[in-house]
């Protein structure tokens, strides 16, 4: 499928194929709470990154997580203007991008369930709406983006 998406100022739009294009991991973590102002709910979707095509990457800027003994090597594309989250990218899985569901105008296929993960997290005010079928962890699932839309059958 492919996936379009854009910042909220229109500086950046960018296109990628993604044969996992259902939203969903629902993340609670900090960091994508902080950096992407909300409940999280941020990295779920998994595209080819040779197919990634970027209009205004000038605009693009990378934010590293700092961890013990240097920077982590994933890093969360954003607009430099209006800070929208746009994708992550790691050093580790080359040929993977993340987009943020969030930054994607493509319409997403409805999931027909959710993943709640880093529950262990999430802030004290984060309320997660879990529905029958979702399930929930306290850090990370082992099942990975891929395997979880192998599993039911949505690879497109």
């Amino acid at each position: 499928m492919k996936l379009e998406g854009s910042c909220h100022c229109g500086r950046v739009r960018f296109a990628l194929e993604s044969a996992h294009p259902y939203p969903f991991n629902l993340c609670y973590c900090s960091i994508c709470r902080k950096t992407a102002g909300g409940g999280g709910f941020a990295v779920n979707l998994g595209g080819e990154a040779d197919t990634l095509t970027v209009e205004g990457e000038e605009h693009v800027r990378i934010y590293h997580v700092e961890e013990p003994g240097g920077q982590s090597p994933l890093g969360r594309r954003f607009c430099a203007h209006c800070a929208t989250m746009l994708w992550a990218w790691d050093s580790r899985w080359p040929e993977l991008i993340h987009p943020f569901a969030s930054a994607i105008d493509t319409p997403l296929p409805t999931p027909p369930e959710k993943v709640h993960l880093m529950l262990g997290s999430k802030a004290s005010w984060v309320a997660p709406d879990v529905g029958p079928g979702d399930r929930c962890f306290e850090a990370y699932p082992k099942e990975s983006i891929a395997d979880w839309h192998a599993r039911r059958g949505l690879v497109s």
